[in-house]
């Protein structure tokens, strides 16, 4: 008689993980929300493909040329002079598009700095078919100032968040699970430091030092992690008492191999949940500053700096409305994946 075949048991159990991916898909405001945030932000991590002054390509005289990537006097295509080509000159234009020559542009074919000095009305211009959203007022494309303040939003933001994440982690985890004496003088240190007066400390440092984003990005990171940090010691202070890290100190498993492989990976879910609206905080920490003057260096493309233009051209509508837009917009994508992850990570939360 031949023995039965031995099978193995198929798991069907799901994985928190998938549940809780499960559970964001099904929001549907939510699952959309993070893919249009995907698709403006990758859209704009390429805008020298998108908004760009020089072409991406140029068939001059049976010669290739790539102005994106490389400085061409304007000797090179028939012209006088042998500064760096201005190739929204109608003369340049003209030579790249004669005698089977061609220029392939960017859809808008504006930096975020370029002057259009060819414009039909004097700037602030309204949109037209050259400048689609119209001109600030020193005659630079606003379209192309938003695809590239978008960017240093999201990029800044997503730093910011990344940092403060980091910070708040590490003091967390230290507080919660060494508690005690540890705990009670790292939090009266917490909140020393979080009476000093922000934008005071911005204000002084903007006058002392040259206005950067890597500036501004080190003067906030040290104080936006605070917010984060006491979920974090409030999670450790919670799973230190769980069976498993007492299972764990009994078999003599240090501290930090606790802290990392066993308090941690189960600490992160107000970690996670608080992601996209502390990236919003940056975004309108970021923009605030740039209204005041306080952020980027002048003539940075920023969303501030566009608001800032706004209030000072009351006239040119399509400044602000254009830019209140494009912030409402991401500041809106941001909470409704905010929102549906919470619900996500909510244990309370069973699939239907």
């Amino acid at each position: 008689m031949s023995p039965l075949p031995l099978t193995l048991p198929v798991p069907t159990g799901v994985s928190p993980a998938k549940r809780a991916w499960r559970r964001f898909r099904r929001s549907r405001t939510g699952y959309f929300s993070l893919i249009i945030f995907c698709v403006l932000t990758g859209f704009c991590l390429i805008a020298e493909l998108v908004s760009n002054d020089r072409p991406l390509l140029v068939a001059y005289q049976g010669r290739f040329f790539v102005p994106i990537v490389a400085d061409y006097p304007e000797t090179t295509f028939g012209g006088d002079f042998e500064t760096a080509t201005d190739y929204l000159d109608p003369f340049i234009r003209g030579q790249l598009t004669q005698h089977g020559n061609w220029a392939l542009f960017a859809p808008n074919p504006y930096g975020p700095k370029t002057i259009n000095y060819f414009a039909s009305s004097p700037n602030p211009s309204p949109p037209t078919a050259d400048n689609w959203l119209g001109t600030d007022d020193r005659g630079r494309d606003v379209l192309a100032q938003l695809v590239y303040g978008f960017r240093l939003s999201v990029l800044f933001a997503l730093a910011l968040t990344a940092l403060g994440i980091l910070l708040g982690i590490a003091t967390g985890a230290i507080q919660g699970f060494f508690g005690g004496t540890t705990d009670l003088t790292v939090q009266r240190l917490i909140e020393i430091w979080g009476a000093m007066p922000e934008l005071y400390l911005l204000i002084i440092f903007s006058a002392m030092f040259t206005p950067s984003i890597w500036l501004l990005l080190i003067l906030l990171s040290l104080f936006g992690w605070m917010g984060l940090s006491d979920y974090v010691r409030a999670e450790f202070l919670r799973n230190r008492q769980m069976d498993y890290v007492r299972a764990a100190r009994s078999l003599g498993v240090g501290n930090w191999q606790i802290i990392w492989h066993h308090l941690l990976p189960n600490s992160l879910t107000p970690v996670v949940t608080f992601l996209p609206f502390r990236m919003s905080a940056a975004i309108l920490a970021l923009t605030s500053l740039d209204f005041l003057g306080l952020g980027v260096p002048p003539g940075t493309p920023s969303l501030g700096e566009l608001l800032s233009q706004g209030k000072n051209n009351i006239d040119a509508w399509w400044i602000s409305l254009s830019t209140f837009a494009v912030l409402v917009l991401t500041l809106l994508l941001l909470t409704l994946m905010g929102d549906a992850l919470r619900d996500a990570l909510d244990p309370r939360k069973a699939d239907q």
